[in-house]
């Protein structure tokens, strides 16, 4: 059986690997396909895609579009986009511009708030040329001595209700859908465990959300169950994967969790693609 990792990031957003690398790890892990959903950005796709020729690995175009809804984080992958549509890229540039401003936000408030003071460098200097966010700013509070790990620095700072959290984010998740649409892609909700109320899940289908992540590390077998359930009752196609992000999270790998490639194929049919296209 062939098999993919339809959720993985690279140096382009908060992951540690350039595409290059992503690809020969995807190979390693005798993975017929991986998806590349950087975060904001789809900057890391046409690389991979590169990288990729000759090694029988398909890079499938993605993107991990970032939005809000009732203060909290909400997270949108989109498959199969049109990474090269100009319309897509201008407004993938502000919400980089969007991410560069709350980074300065978040570190006065965390300033103010709790005393740790972190240098906005800092949290540049470990993002480079990829779109900057929390995991970051939390990888310079480590470097800093500020916390011990990146989860005590989301937990107790700057995750999502925490004393540091600063929303700064121009998209609904009904936008962010839109968006996705509009660029030909497969709108579906991530790792949908964070949401912490999955009566959010039909409105979001209402608004055109076309699939949702059921296989993820952070589910327990009886959770993927309600979320697979929940794709059947509306509808909905399955997808899955590790969140590989290299070394910023060690302990998963490219195909750590691995679905099998006939999703992709569904992605496909939803979007009317053949294997040949």
């Amino acid at each position: 059986m062939r098999y993919a990792d339809l959720h993985v990031h690279t140096a382009y957003s908060d992951g540690t690997f350039s595409p290059g690398e992503l690809v020969a790890e995807g190979v390693k892990a005798g993975l017929a396909a991986v998806s590349v959903v950087d975060h904001d950005t789809v900057e890391g796709i046409e690389p991979a895609i590169e990288a990729s020729r000759g090694s029988g690995l398909e890079v499938v175009s993605g993107i991990e579009l970032t939005a809000e809804f009732e203060g909290a984080e909400i997270h949108i992958l989109g498959y199969l986009l049109d990474h090269r549509d100009p319309e897509l890229g201008k407004k993938l540039l502000g919400l980089k511009e969007d991410r560069r401003l709350r980074v300065f936000k978040i570190l006065k408030k965390l300033k103010e708030a709790t005393g740790v003071d972190i240098d906005p460098d800092a949290v540049f200097g470990i993002s480079g040329k990829g779109t900057v966010g929390r995991l970051h700013i939390a990888q310079a509070m480590v470097a800093s001595g500020a916390v011990g790990s990146v989860y005590e620095a989301f937990k107790k700072y700057i995750g999502d209700r925490s004393p540091a959290y600063v929303s700064g984010f121009r998209f609904s998740p009904a936008q962010a859908i839109a968006l996705i649409r509009e660029s030909q892609g497969i709108p579906v909700l991530a790792h949908p465990y964070s949401l912490g109320n999955d009566a959010l899940i039909p409105l979001f289908v209402k608004d055109g959300l076309m699939g949702i992540e059921a296989y993820y590390p952070e589910h327990s077998s009886e959770k993927t169950n309600v979320y697979l359930a929940l794709a059947e009752k509306h509808g909905l196609l399955v997808t899955g994967g590790s969140d590989c992000h290299g070394s910023a999270k060690p302990n998963i790998s490219v195909g750590s969790l691995k679905v099998p490639y006939d999703l992709v194929e569904k992605l496909k049919g939803a979007r009317g693609l053949t294997d040949k296209a």
